[in-house]
């Protein structure tokens, strides 16, 4: 017995494989890890495509932390005081480390920071667990299971080299082969693919965003900030709300959600050596890397061009989806 399970997030590659799994006449799953930093626009879109298209309802599942935290929150009592760790520094920390069911943020309280480029484990433990642990290994007890991925080559250099097919193999368990049936697609396959099918592109895209999985993404582009920001500023709020609730669960009392060298002031102290700790120069908090994606030239002035490109209301897409 086989079991395809389609991996949804609501963006434009994974939308094609789930058309192409619904094409394909083979009976399947679809399943989608909810990160807890996912815009609703895009959980409505991923769920809609059921009703759109007649195929499987997506299933939703969210990864919890609650026994890491607890765990971390121990470690914190028993070990930080051995380590010098200030009183006011644990007793921050023991307060908001506590789950707050939202997989993105309880992820960043037990970890004690946000992910970051060279280490993006938001991927790994959100949705890659999260999937693995709720859905992949309870098939893999009964059945074979060929996993639908929505990756192409020429999204980034890290995939260039992404093979088509993938057999894992597990004592005890099922064979699982990872399917990659867009690995050789481009962007504007994956839109008019979607488009013959009669389905509409996240109406994110049409708004700027180069990607939709997870609003904002800590990778998001300086223009896709600036979309944001005019569109959906409370995100920003959010956003600057949990660097707070991170910043008490870490030893140096600060965390920011996007890099610290994103924009040129935040670059200027890492060159310098500025930790970014409490009690010293703070690196640039979500909205003040959100009022530096208003700008050009390297965040010296404000631009009128960049205003009458974007209004806020018209089509901005990456992508050339606007009529």
């Amino acid at each position: 017995m086989t079991q395809h399970i389609v991996n949804v997030s609501g963006g434009k590659d994974s939308t094609a494989c789930y058309l192409l799994a619904l094409q394909s006449g083979r009976p399947f799953r679809a399943v989608m890890a909810d990160t807890g930093n996912e815009h609703q626009i895009t959980m409505d879109y991923a769920q809609g495509l059921a009703a759109k298209t007649g195929g499987p309802e997506v299933e939703v599942f969210r990864a919890d932390f609650s026994e890491r935290i607890a765990k971390k929150r121990r470690y914190v009592a028993e070990k930080w005081p051995l380590k010098g760790v200030p009183c006011a520094t644990i007793d921050r920390a023991l307060e908001v480390l506590q789950p707050t069911g939202n997989p993105f943020l309880d992820l960043c309280i037990w970890k004690g920071r946000f992910p970051s480029r060279r280490a993006q484990f938001c991927t790994e433990f959100l949705k890659s667990e999260a999937i693995q642990q709720k859905v992949i290994d309870v098939t893999r007890k009964s059945a074979t299971v060929i996993q639908w991925l929505g990756v192409r080559r020429d999204e980034s250099i890290a995939r260039r080299h992404s093979p088509m097919w993938q057999t894992v193999r597990t004592p005890g368990q099922h064979v699982m082969r990872f399917y990659r049936p867009l690995i050789h697609w481009t962007a504007e396959n994956v839109f008019s693919f979607a488009a013959h099918h009669g389905v509409d592109p996240n109406p994110l895209y049409l708004e700027g965003m180069g990607r939709v999985g997870c609003f904002p993404c800590i990778n998001a582009s300086k223009a896709e900030l600036r979309a944001i920001w005019r569109r959906y500023p409370d995100a920003f709020e959010r956003i600057e709300d949990w660097e707070d609730i991170v910043a008490d669960a870490s030893k140096r009392g600060a965390a920011t959600f996007f890099a610290a060298d994103v924009t040129p002031e935040g670059a200027r102290m890492a060159r310098a050596g500025i930790s970014g700790a409490r009690g010293g120069p703070q690196y640039p908090r979500a909205k003040q890397v959100a009022a530096w994606a208003q700008t050009d030239r390297g965040g010296r002035q404000h631009s009128w061009l960049i205003d009458a490109e974007d209004d806020g209301v018209s089509c901005t897409s990456q992508y050339g989806l606007c009529e």
